[in-house]
């Protein structure tokens, strides 16, 4: 038997698709007919959303994050139709890939059956091409009319933090006050990082019902439809231009709506905001940067990663949270004591093996490869169990069909574990040949002319993360295996 995650995804254009009721209907059939366990539980729906970027669909994204974990959650995705999974040949030859190769998984059109020969690989590429022909078309005619109608100062996009829609037109709402709060304490000196945590501070909600970042703050503060203006861009390409003035690439005209911030404090924002980044361009240009202890040292509050500071001569590390406004606790560390701090621990483990911590996350039992394959499809059938039980719950499969499945899966569960215990387990870890290796990789990183690629290399030999507490001055080391 296999076990099938369902895919459903119904755009605005209503009267050339099944519903979503009708799609599941059909897939549940067609799952049936094929051995084939399905459950709410990997049901994933995107109502009124385009096709053409996959990013732009909440649902799909989930479920291709959760195809890719281990163990695998299931073994096909159905659709009613290949144009629901994508209607751009780009993602869908991307993401039906990495799917087949990565992860094992399908992806099968219940409506469209193409078998399994050398056929089938055209059927299936000419289906995608007049899927997208249509999406292109249909978009084409889609951005002509929201461009005629912002033209005349019509509403195309949902309303920022601070405006509702009504009749078509933006209007204030109970947070535009607070909009005006953030350009005038931007203006007496408040930095984007501080505002944003002042809000959070506050249990004030983005749009959306999201904590606040310093990227939403200088959002709102590059944002012209404040003063009155409105821009669209036919080609859905983001500028970062304020001018009033319309570009090749957007258009600003005059809304229909009431302003919430007047023209000389949106131009002295913009001024201040020149300046600042004028001041700190290292803060565009480190993302690739290498430094010590990149991507393994962690927030004890908040868990997030501690970062370069934002400075170019900046040798201290931040929490990444913490920067942008949305963790309360500040865990800045200069790199020189940092380091200092984890091989004074480093040297203590090697002298102390019993009190080292090894991360849950990065070790295995050492049973040997047969017998951790044997245990990963227990796993498995284990979780096709669950699966059937919550079929027969959600009303997809009857009594009968709950009974036949559970005695099937029940007995390759017992057949697994009789070979499974025919193999002879391997003994745990040995710590003091870990400690070997904790020897070695210390002498090479307690060298004092070692560069930031080789440290990091060498300590994430031995080093799943380390975690860092401000507040104690302490750190934790969590070893791998």
């Amino acid at each position: 038997m296999k076990t099938g995650a369902v895919y459903i995804r119904v755009s605005t254009d209503m009267q050339v698709e099944l519903s979503p009721d009708s799609q599941l209907k059909m897939i549940e059939q067609y799952a049936k007919a094929n051995d084939i366990i399905i459950s709410k539980k990997y049901t994933y729906v995107d109502e009124g959303i385009s096709g053409r970027k996959a990013e732009k669909r909440p649902a799909f994204m989930e479920m291709i994050a959760t195809a890719k974990t281990k163990p695998r959650p299931f073994d096909v995705i159905l659709v009613w139709k290949f144009s629901r999974f994508a209607r751009n040949r780009e993602d869908s030859i991307v993401y039906k890939s990495m799917l087949k190769k990565e992860c094992g998984i399908d992806v099968v059109s219940v409506s469209e059956p193409i078998g399994e020969d050398k056929t089938s690989i055209l059927i299936e590429a000419l289906l995608e091409a007049m899927d997208e022909y249509y999406s292109l078309n249909l978009a084409e005619e889609v951005r002509r009319g929201m461009t005629e109608k912002i033209s005349r100062g019509g509403v195309v996009v949902a309303p920022p933090f601070g405006y509702s829609i009504e009749n078509g037109v933006y209007v204030p709402n109970d947070n535009a006050p607070i909009v005006k709060m953030i350009f005038e304490k931007y203006l007496s000196g408040s930095g984007t990082r501080a505002i944003a945590a002042e809000l959070n501070e506050l249990g004030i909600k983005s749009t959306r019902g999201n904590t606040f970042g310093n990227r939403n703050i200088e959002y709102i503060l590059n944002n012209i439809t404040y003063i009155g203006k409105l821009r669209w861009n036919p080609n859905g390409k983001v500028t970062a231009s304020h001018k009033y003035m319309a570009t090749d690439d957007t258009i600003i005209v005059d809304g229909k709506h009431e302003p919430i911030i007047d023209n000389e404090t949106f131009d002295a924002v913009q001024e201040k905001l020149a300046a600042t980044k004028k001041k700190y361009p290292a803060r565009y240009q480190q993302r690739h940067e290498t430094y010590f202890f990149r991507g393994y040292v962690r927030c004890s509050a908040c868990g997030a990663t501690l970062v370069r500071a934002q400075a170019s001569s900046s040798d201290s590390l931040q929490c990444h949270n913490y920067s942008r406004g949305q963790c309360s606790v500040s865990h800045s560390i200069t790199i020189r004591k940092l380091k200092t701090a984890v091989l004074e621990a480093i040297g203590r483990d090697i002298n102390n093996p019993n009190a080292i911590n090894f991360d849950p996350v990065s070790n295995n039992d050492n049973i040997g490869t047969d017998a951790a394959l044997l245990r990963e499809k227990i796993k498995k059938e284990e979780a096709k169990l669950s699966r059937v039980r919550e079929a027969y719950e959600d009303g997809i499969d009857t009594l009968e069909e709950y009974k036949a499945n559970k005695t099937k899966i029940t007995q390759t569960i017992a057949a697994l574990n009789d070979k499974l215990n025919d193999i002879p387990t391997c003994s745990p870890c040995d710590r003091i040949s870990f400690i070997d290796k904790l020897i070695t990789v210390y002498g090479i990183v307690s060298q004092p002319d070692i560069s930031p690629e080789e440290f990091n290399s060498n300590m994430l030999e031995i080093i799943s993360r380390i975690e860092f507490n401000r507040k104690k001055n302490t750190i934790s080391i969590f070893y791998k295996y």
